[in-house]
């Protein structure tokens, strides 16, 4: 996905093994779905919380924060359950989100790649990050989201 793209909708199971239809939000509120590499790992951890620590910031500025990973629904359930997470986290076991999104392996290739993306309420991509580094991640997506509820 590149800048301008529009979010095509998309299908998933998340943490509680609901099924989780993207359409449902496209178009109706700005966006944050975040891959990350793998529940309980520090980076994640660090990551998921940080996003749950400044959710209600996401939250008045209308956007819904959704987490991807290759991780399946009960691993999602614990990591939510353990770290408190008020957002949606689903599994993505085959690899097709990340091959929609067009997210990226890193580390030679070794490490699903970390990567956010921030769609405006209309659907379309404002901003793609990408970086091994969890902390960025959640004050560019609030910079973003700022600049575009300004519009």
């Amino acid at each position: 996905m590149e800048q301008n793209d529009t979010l095509k909708t998309f299908t998933a199971t998340d943490q509680n093994g609901n099924a989780f239809d993207a359409s449902e939000l496209i178009g109706k509120k700005p966006l944050v779905i975040y891959f990350y590499p793998k529940d309980f790992t520090p980076g994640c951890t660090k990551e998921a919380c940080s996003f749950r620590d400044r959710y209600e910031d996401f939250q008045e500025l209308g956007a819904e924060v959704i987490g991807i990973s290759g991780d399946s629904e009960s691993s999602h359930q614990r990591f939510a359950k353990k770290y408190n997470l008020p957002f949606t986290l689903l599994s993505d076991s085959n690899g097709k989100l990340r091959r929609q999104f067009g997210v990226k392996k890193s580390m030679l290739g070794l490490i699903p790649g970390r990567e956010t993306f921030i769609f405006d309420a209309d659907g379309k991509l404002v901003l793609k990050f990408n970086s091994l580094n969890a902390e960025p991640h959640i004050r560019k997506a609030l910079k973003t989201l700022k600049e575009i509820g300004k519009d």
